[in-house]
């Protein structure tokens, strides 16, 4: 199967590592990068629950990608948990604004899977482990300085990013305001209509009473006594 020219970092850490005698290497961990130039270098995996090692991959000893499993080439580095985390990373870095307050959490990034360059990373709100939080899109353009744990961004607020994926309570309010406006909308149709069938009611009502009173003075004029005479048979 052919490998896909971008991926996110979540999906490669969701798959078990397989090795070429079929070896289950465990699932991705976490991933070991070089944040000055935005490139991941590769990842490490975790063999049991119970085991102290990791194994640690390098992006071109990926094979193939089948189902929920990547297929790797060579034998993995072996190290420690201790000595990974000593590894520079920008995932779950403090996001801070051009005024220096924290924004939001560096959650995940998309990278080219031939090269490893990242293209951009995903920030959260809060807690990236929340599932079903929002992500908004933080491109490499928009970071100015970096430090452990901390990127600093060109951007005022969340509301200045793009939102990528939307989470269940923001869904649940932009559809319940949209069902809102909706209503709003039908109200305010509905008020109009009202408003030119009473002003129709009015025009109607005016109209009729001018006729009236434009028959009573035309047809019932008042006639002379000494006409009503003449004609008179019985006078």
């Amino acid at each position: 199967m052919k490998l896909p020219k971008e991926i996110l970092l979540s999906e490669l850490l969701n798959y078990r590592v397989k090795g070429s005698t079929a070896l289950d290497y465990g699932c991705g961990e976490n991933v070991w990068m070089h944040p000055p130039v935005h490139r991941i270098l590769g990842w490490y995996s975790r063999p049991s629950n119970f085991d102290l090692k990791r194994n640690v991959w390098r992006l071109n000893q990926i094979r193939q990608i089948i189902d929920n499993e990547i297929y790797v080439k060579g034998d993995p580095a072996i190290s420690d948990l201790a000595t990974l985390n000593r590894f520079p990373t920008l995932i779950e870095a403090n996001l801070i604004n051009i005024n220096g307050s924290k924004i939001g959490v560096i959650a995940d990034f998309l990278f080219e899977m031939k090269t490893g360059r990242i293209k951009y990373y995903l920030v959260s709100r809060a807690n990236p482990k929340i599932p079903g939080s929002s992500r908004w899109k933080l491109t490499i353009e928009n970071i100015n300085d970096q430090q452990p744990g901390l990127v600093f961004c060109e951007s005022n607020s969340l509301d200045d990013l793009y939102l990528i994926k939307s989470s269940f309570k923001n869904e649940f309010l932009q559809k319940g305001k949209k069902i809102f406006n909706r209503f709003d909308d039908m109200k305010n149709i509905a008020s109009n209509r009202l408003e030119e069938w009473l002003e129709e009611d009015e025009d109607i009502n005016q109209n009729l009473d001018f006729k009236e009173k434009s028959f009573y003075n035309n047809d019932r004029t008042s006639i002379p006594f000494s006409e009503k005479k003449e004609d008179d048979p019985w006078i």
